[in-house]
């Protein structure tokens, strides 16, 4: 008799939970982003709809049986699966925003790199421009002293005797007249006047009177020929036979 009393108790108990399971007017509190605490009337079917999940994937977040009889009491703690996925997605997508900021900063410093070469690069190109201008400006005085300072044993003129010779760089001096000229006593050679300047070394000029200086001017038997700095003779002064070239 006892007996049949506890099977009867027994199966009053479980009826009675499942009539509470389908009577379900209470909803289940998310704790801690992954876990719900069960409250009078939930079970997992309110849960798992409650949360957007299925019956069979709150089961097995929670070790049940799929499909299984679910008894669950007030109080109790249940794992809800889809709070898992969605910290793994947020992890995922941080790691994603790092990585993309990571290459950014690569990206830029690479584009840095390359503008401070190109900068570099304009810079040498500049320079290098300059000094090709002036070495072309030097080789063209150059060129046009050693045009007029040719030895040329055919060309002769009416000798005018020996003159005392000094030389001076008009660049030096601020004066844009070249290096074809030669600096006379106005009244002995007037401007215009073609010379031909044999030094004592040989070394054969050719020049035209095109100014007077201060040291020609008081002194009639002495030029001051135009020259680069670089090609002034070493001692300075000297004395050449000169000619007057028709």
């Amino acid at each position: 008799m006892k007996k049949v009393l506890s099977i009867a108790l027994l199966s009053t108990m479980v009826l009675t939970g499942v009539l509470a399971s389908g009577n379900t007017t209470a909803q289940a509190a998310v704790t801690n982003g992954n876990k719900a605490t069960v409250e009078k009337g939930d079970t997992y079917k309110s849960i798992a709809e409650a949360n957007g999940i299925s019956i069979s994937a709150l089961e097995q977040a929670n070790g049940r049986e799929v499909g299984g009889f679910d008894l669950i009491f007030p109080g109790e703690t249940v794992t809800l699966p889809g709070a898992t996925n969605t910290a793994t997605t947020n992890n995922t997508n941080t790691t994603q925003q790092q990585n993309t900021a990571s290459q950014t900063q690569q990206n830029t410093a690479s584009q840095t790199q390359q503008d401070t070469q190109q900068q570099n690069t304009a810079s040498q190109t500049q320079q290098s421009t300059a000094q090709t201008d002036t070495a072309s400006q030097a080789q063209q005085n150059v060129t046009n002293s050693t045009a007029n300072t040719q030895a040329t044993s055919s060309t002769t003129g009416t000798s005018q005797g020996t003159f005392k010779i000094s030389f001076y760089d008009p660049a030096v001096l601020g004066s844009n007249m070249g290096y074809s000229g030669v600096a006379a006593n106005l009244s002995v050679f007037p401007k215009g006047t073609q010379l031909k300047i044999t030094l004592s070394d040989g070394t054969v000029l050719y020049r035209t009177v095109n100014d007077t200086g201060t040291f020609a001017n008081s002194n009639s038997q002495q030029l001051d020929v135009a020259m680069p700095s670089s090609q002034i003779p070493s001692y300075g002064v000297t004395t050449a036979s000169v000619e007057v070239l028709s």
